[in-house]
Formats: structure tokens, sequence, C-alpha cells
């Protein structure tokens, strides 16, 4: 029992008209719930007093406990994990969307009236009920022949009015209020005129506010915003179809290509780390939008991998997100020369870093407003105007000229901001709605921040208007999604549903063309579909949404995100043959074992981690199926139906850097040059497989953060990208202590070794590598076969579990002899990823009689080490740390 029930909580849930659910747990078991009195109080302005005795002064409402076994109290495919929960019966009422205007408690009596417990309640399930007309409402500034409406749905609301500031008038100047009329599907709308296009606008929302336990009025921008002021304190009445927010480029410039979700090669970027330290971009242009539209080091960086085979850029989230002060008057970051004056190994960077009041610099995982362009990357005189739309739209128009595709980064499973907190919108205009409780009754924070809950009907509205929006208006041609499984499958099918229905006729767009794919981790309240089918890996069968396998990624790397000693090596980090000494890496028979293991998931990454695909195991040296090759010893590593449900990978913006993840797991005597190719090794076994890719921007030339695991919040300093290649970011002191101090004692003496830092040649020569491993993938079709079928009859490991299996190789064939033909060129395509640091001759007998020869990208390349290799009647010849690929041409 809770001497002091806190009724800001809401651990009761209305979930339809006749009932409620309260958690069992909250109970005490000698208690028999239909011995006890249950009571639902309704108070219109609140004020609900647990000690007050009858009469009231509020509406109650007796409950009566659903005996076990009578029909089940949920609506169908909702609410699961509410199932075995208390079931309440709630009289037949007409007024229930009145009584959800107020304060709404339950009370636990016992019969002599002593107090059980008491809670709030929380009714999201009732709410979409009651207004199920609401999911086809045109939210925000729409305009009918030059005359705006404005609309914001607000069903508990008691009043909402407009607060407008015409263009004309200062913000410090009393507003124009107009009362908004309310709509039957909970709606509230307003129709002004053309003088109202740019004039600056907040609600003025009358609502009970849980928190205060009292009606308030929340002066709030509109979640619907396509504009916003300085800092986001007022939202923008914008017309987006005016010809003067359209730049040619964006225009005129076609969407660059995509014959299938499988041809994608995705580089990750972040906007401001693009140009901020681009010398060759005007000042003020640096860290913004338009620097993607100068002729500059960076976009003829991206220009050369775009000729090489690169696809598309996956930015960093870009909507207005809460965390970066954006007046850049206001903004305060260290002076880089005090910064430069440190050690390499010294606390004092991170230290000034971390004391800036007013930050310039976060990856933008902390949304405000889902479709506005954020402040803080854009120009000063566009910051607080109709300029975020067109240089936003500038970005888009010129990655399109360069030949690259758009993906955005999306983060609705989560908002910065919650019930009265300043950052907080949704919550503010409609209390208890948007946000998923846990199990105590508080928001779940799981995600990091207060948890969206896309399964209520107008949180997963807001969900796919959004994204259609950006697709719509801005012509982007993909989407990542944050914690997407933190989102149930029908999401993500009415998002796809959404974008397939968008036409170039009607929409400007194909949108049947747009990509999604997503992280599809299982973890959190959801966790093991306890509230819905999630998108999560192995459950988006058939669907072309893809999710970021981190099987190959932990093979290649060893070890995994969240080591307490990263110094796990992995196949491509000295697992095979440079052991480093860490006793976290085991005995060498247990090294030995992982390897195998890894050699394992490797082999089924590279053919599209099919959960249906077969082949001889390097560990158990039987045929196995995907689905049976564990993973952390109890997963099924495969859980793909087709290739482009994979997303494969070796380092993203969150942990550390490849280049990183090498200094920390490498031997420290290991030169250079051969960390140089173990890099290219690595991403070598991501983009030789048969799913999407996707590379860290940077890890092409050897990328560092100075070894940040986080950098999130670490400042363009730790964030360094040099588009020139001269420095790579290494040695720029410890990274930031809340994400990294555990691992300091590791990473000091790593930083203050010079022999660690790579030069100007190193990182040239890497990105040289790297361009070819592009040319390679998109040479031939056969390492993007897209159809299961073709992949099964044409890919093999036939060195794999046989007693020719050299530790550390790996052997892979795609033969284009058997089935339809793919390749006009090549006959078979052969790979071979030796990472060990040595020489390897594996013998493949099916290549006996085959006139195999070195690709002519290789055999023309950057490397001059696997010019070197060679096939020799069905023996292969291949380098130390060499991803070597050879043809038989037709």
């Amino acid at each position: 029992m809770q001497a002091s029930p806190d009724l800001r909580l809401a651990r009761a849930h209305w979930v339809a008209p006749g009932t409620l659910m309260w958690p069992r747990r909250f109970l005490p078991a000698d208690l028999d719930p239909a011995a006890l009195d249950w009571t639902l109080h309704c108070a219109p302005q609140g004020g609900i007093d647990l000690e007050r005795r009858e009469p009231f002064g509020w509406t109650t409402i007796a409950l009566t406990v659903r005996p076990p076994g009578d029909p089940h109290p949920l609506p169908e495919g909702q609410a699961p994990h509410l199932a075995s929960e208390i079931a309440l019966d709630v009289e037949p009422r007409d007024d229930l969307a009145d009584l959800l205007r107020g304060q709404v408690v339950v009370t636990v009596r016992r019969p002599d009236r002593t107090l059980v417990d008491a809670s709030g309640v929380v009714a999201p399930l009732l709410i979409d009920h009651l207004y199920p007309d609401a999911v086809r409402a045109e939210l925000g500034v729409t305009w009918d022949a030059g005359v705006p409406t404005l609309r914001v749905w607000a069903p508990t609301a008691h009043r909402v009015d407009l607060l407008l500031w015409l263009p004309e008038r200062s913000l410090d100047e009393t507003p124009e209020r107009i009362p908004l009329e309310a709509d039957r599907d909970g709606t509230w709308a307003a129709t002004g005129d053309a003088t109202w296009l740019h004039a600056r606008y907040q609600y003025a929302v009358t609502v009970f506010a849980p928190e205060f336990g009292r009606v308030v009025e929340n002066r709030v921008t509109d979640p619907y915003s396509i504009g916003l002021t300085l800092n986001s304190t007022h939202s923008l009445v914008l017309d987006l179809a005016d010809p003067g927010l359209a730049p040619p480029v964006w225009t005129d410039t076609p969407t660059p290509p995509l014959a299938h979700p499988v041809d994608q090669l995705i580089y990750e970027l972040h906007v401001r780390d693009f140009s901020r330290a681009d010398k060759t971009v005007p000042e003020a242009l640096r860290g913004t939008f338009v620097a993607f539209a100068c002729d500059s080091d960076g976009t003829r960086h991206l220009r050369r991998l775009a000729q090489a085979g690169l696809t598309s850029v996956q930015l960093l989230p870009i909507y207005d997100y809460s965390s970066v002060e954006e007046d850049p008057c206001r903004r305060t970051a260290p002076d880089p020369a005090t910064l430069k004056a440190a050690a390499p190994d010294s606390t004092e960077q991170q230290e000034h870093i971390a004391s800036a009041e007013r930050p310039a610099y976060n990856w933008g995982y902390d949304p405000w407003h889902y479709q506005v362009p954020e402040g803080s990357l854009c120009t000063e005189a566009s910051i607080g105007a109709e300029g975020r739309v067109r240089e936003a739209r500038l970005m888009v128009g010129s990655l399109h000229a360069l030949g690259l595709r758009v993906v955005l980064d999306q983060v609705y499973n989560h908002t910065d901001g919650a019930g009265q907190g300043g950052t907080s919108v949704l919550g503010r205009i409609v209390p208890g709605y948007y946000h998923r409780r846990d199990e105590l009754g508080d928001i779940a924070r799981s995600t990091c921040c207060p948890n969206v809950a896309t399964e209520h009907a107008m949180a997963g509205k807001l969900m796919v208007d959004s994204v259609v929006h950006w697709a719509r208006h801005y012509k982007v041609d993909g989407f990542r999604f944050d914690l997407m499984g933190h989102h149930s499958r029908a999401n993500m099918l009415a998002v796809r549903a959404a974008l397939d229905a968008l036409t170039p006729a009607r929409d400007g767009v194909d949108g049947a063309a747009i990509t999604l794919y997503g992280e599809g981790w299982d973890f959190g309240e959801v966790a093991g579909n306890a509230r819905f089918v999630q998108a999560t890996q192995g459950q988006l069968g058939g669907t072309q949404i893809a999710t970021f396998s981190d099987r190959l990624r932990d093979a290649v790397r060893g070890g995994g995100p969240f080591d307490e000693d990263p110094r796990r090596q992995g196949f491509a980090t000295g697992l095979a043959g440079a052991p480093n000494g860490a006793s976290v890496n085991g005995t060498p028979e247990v090294q030995r074992e992982r390897l195998l293991g890894a050699t394992d998931l490797i082999q089924l990454g590279l053919a599209g981690n099919l959960r249906d695909f077969t082949f001889v195991s390097a560990r158990t040296r039987r045929p196995v199926r995907g689905d049976q090759v564990p993973y952390k010893g109890v997963l099924a590593a495969g859980y793909a139906d087709a290739p482009d449900e994979v997303i494969t990978y070796v380092d993203a913006h969150d942990n550390e850097t490849l280049f990183d993840a090498l200094t920390l797991k490498l031997p420290t005597d290991v030169p250079m040059a051969h960390r140089v190719r173990a890099n290219t090794l690595a991403l070598a076994v991501a983009t030789l497989g048969q799913s999407p890719v996707m590379w860290h921007a940077g890890t092409d030339f050897l990328r560092s953060k100075s070894l940040d695991r986080n950098s999130f919040t670490s400042g363009d300093w730790f964030n360094y990208l040099d588009f020139t290649l001269t420095d790579n970011g290494f040695g720029a002191g410890l990274p930031p202590a809340a994400d990294n101090a555990d691992n300091w004692v590791h990473m000091r003496p790593l930083l203050a070794d010079p022999a660690l830092k790579p030069s100007p040649a190193d990182m040239r020569q890497s990105h040289a590598m790297c361009l070819d491993l592009l040319r390679l993938r998109a040479s031939s079709r056969l390492f993007r076969l897209a159809d299961p079928a073709a992949i099964h009859a044409k890919v093999s490991f036939p060195v794999s579990g046989s007693w020719s299996q050299l530790p550390g190789v790996v052997v892979m064939v795609i033969d284009d002899h058997v089935g339809e033909p793919v390749d006009e060129r090549f006959a078979t395509v052969v790979v071979v990823f030796n990472a060990n640091p040595w020489p390897v001759r594996p013998v493949v007998p099916v290549l006996g009689g085959r006139p195999c020869v070195l690709h002519p990208v290789q055999a023309a390349g950057a490397d001059p080490v696997v010019r070197g290799a060679r096939v020799d009647d069905g023996q292969v010849s291949v380098p130390g740390l060499t991803a070597a690929v050879f043809v038989e041409r037709r």
C-alpha cells in the first residue's frame, strides 16, 4: 500500500468505453479484488483530494471487477501487456469526452473505506475510440485558393485560441487572440486570409495538466509546424508551394535512380561535420545546409565517391531539435587554439567542451518539431525565417546534382520533452496521450528520453504524416528510423503504404522508390512483442524495410558496442594472427573458436543474412541454416527473408569509428600500413556482400574521434572531419569523461603514441583503396543479386568447414553459370578475405579449370599489394590483410 499515492502517475488504463485495467502487482496478494470498492473520480478542473469525504464535488462512478474468464477486455490487437491485469467495468455513459477533459483518478478502498491505493488514469485507447475520424484530419497549415487554415488536434482541451502576430508586428507586442472552433474529430481550427502568410503564431491550449493537478493555459508551438522562428519559440505560417522557397537545383535536378534497394551504398554524415572544418567553404556557410551547394573539398570528395559507386548520403537528424542554441552570437565553444595547445592524451580538451553552456553541436537525437529543418544548420539570415525550407531544399538538390540520393535519419521513438517540460509540445496539447507509460505509471524512457507511443492512432499519424511531408515537400529519397524496434510492424507498414501512394504526377515524387530502414533492436518495455508486433530484426519479412545487422558488424570488429573492455578482437581487428594479449580475448583455444564463429557470421552476412541460407559451418564443419548459426550464444544469426531486409555496416556515428576500434584492438606495434589494410579489409567485408551497405563518413580515410565512443555532444573538436585528407582527428585528447572515462587507462598510452596517427599519405592511400571497393561492388550485378533464390543458387563458401579451411580466411564464390545469368561480363566472381597478416594459399576445387584473373579494378587499382594475388588451377594466393576479387570472363 502507498502511504500517499502520487496521482501524477498513471497506472490505470481506460482502454474502452466500458473497461479500465488495473495492474495486479500493485494490489496486495492477500486481497480479493472483488471484495474491494473501486471508484472512478472525474473532476473537470482537477483538485481531487483522497482525504475528502463525500460529497466530493466531482463525478464518481462505481467500478465493478470483471470475473476471470469473461470476454477479453481489451480492444482487439491492442495493449496485450494489460491482458492479465484486473479488468474493471464502467457503466455506460454518454459524457466520456467531457470526463476526459479533467482529472481522472481510480481509488481502491477496503469495505471500511480505508484507502488501499489510488492512481491517475491514462486513456489513449479510449480517445482513439471516441475520435476515429481524427486520423483523416489535415493538421497544421493548409491552403485553399490563397487562404490558410490552421488546425490542431486537442480532444481533451477546454478551449484553444490562436495567438497570431502578423508579419509587420513585433513578437514583443500583444498578439491577436482568435478563438478556434472545435470539431467532432477533436480538432480545433481557424481560417484566415492572405495577410497571414509569414505570420508567427502559437496555440493557447486550456487543458488539465496532470503534473500540476489543475487546468492551465499552455502556450505552445504547432506540432505540425512547417516553419519556426529563432530557437523555435513560434511557428510560422508558410506556403511550401511558394516558388521563392524552391531553388532551381532542387526543382530541376532529377532524383538519382536506384534499380533495387540492394543497390544502396550509403555514406552516413552529419550536416555540421561535413563543412565545419572545410576552409574551401565560405566561413559564413560552414556547418550549414548551404555548404552542400559549394564547390569545396567536401563536395569534391562526395563526387569522387559517387562516381565510384556510392549511391546515397544518410544525414543525421535535420529536423528541429532542442539541444543547440540557434543564435550564433549566443553559442559558446572553447577556443580552438586552447584545444590545439593541449597534449594528445590530455583531459583538458574534453573539460573545455563539457563546460560550454550553450553548445553549438549535437547529433540531434532530441526531436522538438518533426517537420521543420533545424535552425542551427542554417545560415544566420535564414534561422528564424522561411529560409530554413529553402536552404534544406538547396542541400537536397545539390546532393542530387552530385549523383547522390538523400536519406534522412528520423527519431519518432521519443521526444526531447514531455508533460509540462519546456521543450514539450505534444504533452502540453494532449496530456497523457502521446507518450508510453511504464509499469510504474510514469512515462517510459527506455530509449533515453520520453518514449512516443506510435501505437496510438494520432501518434502513429504524426509519424506517417511527417515522413510524407519530407518526401513530398523536400524530395528526399529514403528514411532511416532510429530505434525502429520501439515502433510496431504496423507503424512501418503504414509508412510504407503512405509513401507508395505518392506519384510523380500528383506529388512530384515516386513514393514507391523511397527506401526505408532502421535500428531493429529489441529492448525496453516493448521487448519481445510485449505491446505489439515490433519492427525488429526478423519481423519485417517481405516488406523491403531493412534493419541494421549487428551480426557481421560484431564479427568483423570483435566484441560489441557495450563492452567494458574495448580490446576484444574480431576478424579484421587482430583475432586472426595479431593477438593483443588482453585477457578479455581468452586463451588461444577460445580465440580460435571465436574466430571460426565470426567466420560463420561473416559468411552468412555476405549471403544477405538469410535465415534459410545453407552452408557448411566453419565452426562445426556441418551443414547449417542461417537461423541455426548462433549469435551471442543464443540468438539466431540469420533473420532475413530477402537481402534487402538487412543493412550491412562495420561502423556508424554510434560507438568508436572503425579506425579507433582498430587502434584499441590491434597490438600497438602493428605498422600503420597494416592498419590501413585492416581498415580496408573490414570495409570490404561489409561492401562486397548481397545486402545494402552503409559507411560512416570519413571511414574511407581513417577518420578518428580520438577514441570517443559516443560523440553526440563532443563538439566540432572530436567530430572533426577533414576532406583535405591531412588530419584524421586522432590524438585530439582523451574523449569526454561521461562515456569514456572508464577506458581512459587503455586510451591514454595510445593517444600519446605518434606512431598511431596516420600521415596524409596514409589517409590518401586508404581513400583510394576504398574507392576501389566501391568500384568493385558497382562492377557486377553478382554482388547485388536481390533475389533470395538467386543467392541460394549462386553464392557459396566452398572452403568453409573443409580440410582446406584456414583460420581468418573466407572464400566466397558467386557462380553465374548456375541459374539465369545476371552478368554479361563475368561468369564467376571469387572473393577471398584474408584477415591474417601473412599470405595464404587456400585450395578452391570448384575453380579448377576456370580461368580466373584478378578483377580489372584491382589489377589497375590503388593497392599494389593485391596485384600479387592470383589463381592457379584451383589454388588461390592472396597477400595478408587483403580482400582479393577474381573473375572468370565470359
